[in-house]
């Protein structure tokens, strides 16, 4: 306990009972759940399988085991640490019998769950672009804990069509055909086992004598009654969080979950952190300033004792070209300062489609970025493939792995083999691959397509007879006795290596759930370059210096949620999220003219620029053709003076005691210009133009 704050020390303390822990951004939330898990099995000695510890990522849950190892200082392999997708795996890997299902059950990610929909929807002839809108709305069903039956006898309630209502039902059986369960089954069959098989449900009661939650904000329905179910015996449960950083709502997250946690158990402790170990005094109190306006929230006012720092900065603009370079303009100046690396910098946006002129001044400047999000490593093709083939391997009743990789590599296997072979699935009720193997023994199949499907049975099943190895020889064996390996380039086949090297000394069927339930927001990448992300990915981290970009009407808020009162408390709350990211600069920025969907538009600046108060705030407006400037607040005028550089780079100079060089780069204006100028015999200097006593050449 000894570098715990006093309010830490209460959360760690309260053990008997329900607590919650308001923790702000920046306040230390994540190690007051590793140190009550230490001090619960330490102090108390509650044994290590009796504390079940969850979180969201999978990299705040390893974050969350190294602390803890490093506290308790012994193996924590037999600790139910992790998110809570993971947990609900494993009580599924042993109970799921229950349910009808073999524990070999493969776990699809959204990748895959795409393609099965896009199947369904082609079988259904709908129209396939809708793939994206009907996974969506079958998540939220999910989340919701509404199984396609009953969804089915409510009508067209959730606005789904009859015909939509099908493929959900189509789709949950190819599903159970396939013995594969989805993202949000994974909660939502954990929570019919446990109000199906009271048993169950008490075995896990008893066994987690204490149950611990990090960003309980983010709990969706069926998340937080799986949560309620499993604390429903001893009440002992901490749920850590912050209902101002909610900002899932896309996903069926429901902040009222937080803020009902008194009511939902009754007799619970309250205790805050308010202490803020992250950001300047300045930065915390114009997020307060901003954050404060949402009516239903829990009240906490961050302080730290790092002093007031700089002000935060607001810069309006003409467009988001000018907005982008003035952004660029500002990294190049502080890196050559020396002030801060490229790692150092977070660039922050609302809707991906903003990145694309922040690139293109970041390329034009010359300096290293990285889109954060992008294609996962995970997602890349020749991964997928390889995965794919060992999900198969060990669950021959994966269809949607079997129809990507049937004929990859290359086998001479085409669609019309394929659709005889799922027509003759759709008859029997069974899955592809033991359709598969019907069809060589018919003579419907020419001989020439038998012999590639038999070549194709006996490859998967003779992998399967050696699956009891290490993961990463049985994946080494299938890139290799697949082909799949000679397929590729050099750049995919390291790509392989690397995913076969991970894999060195686990165990098959862990090393695919850990992999399956990968998302981009779990894999983190070190390099000195800036990191672009939207919002909702910048949840979790911090950097000392953080742009925040398109504060404006219509962006931020975003259109979408304009008229709607808790929709527009939720793009407050990202903004908040996206300000408390910064450690010691927040610049924040607009344009009066955006591309949107193709559209030149006008925009205004965001309302949420009215609660920020001029205390804490540096307010500009660069303009071109000297046009006066408008201050948001006060409706000040200033006169702008663009001064034009007396140097630019690639231009020759000579100095009165190194001799001639040339200008590498250059910032500010006028006579505050600084110059970094290489001279052949001496090498790199940053000078001041005032004090060098430069000579043009």
């Amino acid at each position: 306990m000894q570098d715990l704050n006093p309010q830490q020390k209460e959360a760690l303390q309260h053990i008997n009972g329900p607590l919650l822990v308001l923790a702000g951004a920046g306040s230390g939330k994540t190690k007051v759940i590793t140190h009550k898990f230490a001090y619960l099995v330490k102090t108390h000695k509650a044994p290590l399988d009796s504390v079940f510890a969850v979180t969201f990522t999978n990299k705040a849950a390893e974050e969350m085991k190294e602390r803890i190892t490093d506290l308790l200082h012994n193996d924590i392999r037999s600790a139910w640490i992790g998110t809570l997708h993971s947990q609900c795996g494993k009580i599924l890997r042993k109970e799921i019998k229950h349910l009808g299902y073999s524990p070999d059950f493969s776990i699809y990610d959204e990748d895959d769950r795409c393609n099965l929909i896009r199947h369904i929807l082609k079988d259904f002839k709908i129209y396939e672009a809708l793939y994206k809108g009907v996974s969506s709305r079958i998540n939220f069903l999910k989340a919701s804990l509404v199984g396609p039956d009953q969804f089915l006898t409510a009508g067209d309630g959730f606005g789904f069509d009859e015909k939509l209502a099908k493929v959900y039902i189509r789709y949950q059986d190819e599903l159970q055909r396939s013995n594969a369960l989805d993202f949000d089954d994974l909660i939502m069959l954990t929570v019919k086992l446990f109000q199906e098989h009271p048993k169950v449900l008490k075995k896990y009661q008893q066994l987690f004598a204490h149950i611990l939650v990090d960003e309980f904000q983010d709990l969706n329905f069926s998340q937080y009654q799986l949560v309620k179910l499993m604390a429903k015996q001893h009440k002992n449960i901490c749920a850590v969080g912050d209902d101002d950083q909610s900002i899932y709502r896309f996903r069926g997250a429901d902040v009222q979950h937080i803020l009902n946690f008194e009511k939902d158990f009754p007799g619970t402790r309250v205790v805050r952190l308010e202490q803020n170990y992250r950001s300047t005094q300045n930065i915390l109190d114009a997020s307060h300033a901003v954050i404060s306006k949402n009516a239903n929230r829990n009240e906490k006012k961050l302080w730290t004792d790092k002093g007031p720092g700089e002000k935060v900065h607001f810069c309006w603009l003409n467009n988001e070209e000018e907005e982008a370079r003035h952004i660029a303009k500002i990294i190049r100046e502080l890196y050559l300062k020396g002030a801060f690396a490229y790692e150092d910098v977070g660039i922050l946006y609302r809707v991906n489609l903003q990145s694309r002129a922040v690139e293109d001044a970041l390329r034009d400047a010359g300096l290293p970025y990285k889109v954060i999000g992008g294609i996962s490593f995970y997602q890349r093709k020749e991964i997928k493939d390889l995965i794919a083939y060992a999900r198969l391997v060990f669950n021959h009743g994966d269809n949607v792995s079997l129809r990507r990789i049937i004929n990859c590599p290359p086998r001479g296997i085409g669609s019309a083999t394929l659709t005889k072979i799922e027509s003759e699935a759709k008859k029997k009720s069974a899955c592809l691959f033991d359709s598969l193997k019907a069809c060589i023994k018919s003579s419907g199949i020419v001989s020439a397509t038998r012999e590639k499907l038999e070549g194709f049975v006996t490859l998967i099943e003779q992998l399967a007879s050696g699956e009891g190895g290490n993961a990463s020889d049985i994946l080494r064996a299938i890139a290799e006795q697949t082909g799949l390996k000679e397929s590729l380039d050099d750049d995919r086949k390291q790509n392989l290596h690397e995913l076969i090297a991970s894999a060195e000394g686990r165990e098959m069927r862990d090393f695919l759930d850990k992999v399956s339930l990968l998302t981009n927001m779990n894999e983190t990448e070190t390099g000195d370059y800036i990191s672009l992300m939207t919002l909702h990915n910048a949840k979790g981290l911090e950097f000392p210096v953080v742009f925040v970009t398109g504060i404006e009407e219509g962006v931020l808020p975003y259109f979408k949620a304009m008229g709607k009162e808790d929709e527009i408390a939720e793009e407050r709350r990202l903004l908040y999220v996206g300000m408390t990211r910064a450690r010691e600069m927040l610049l924040l920025s607009g344009a009066k003219k955006r591309r949107l969907y193709s559209r030149v538009q006008e925009q205004e600046p965001s309302r949420f620029l009215k609660n920020l108060p001029r205390d804490y705030c540096h307010w500009i407006e660069k303009v071109t053709d000297h046009q006066p400037i408008r201050c948001n607040r006060d409706n000040k005028k200033v006169e702008v003076v663009k001064v034009k550089p007396l140097f630019a780079s690639g231009c020759r100079v000579k100095h009165p005691v190194w001799g001639i060089g040339v200008i590498r780069d250059c910032y500010g204006d006028g006579e505050d210009q600084k110059v970094m100028v290489n001279f052949p015999n001496i090498g790199l200097k940053r000078l001041s133009l005032k004090l060098a006593n430069l000579t043009k050449i």
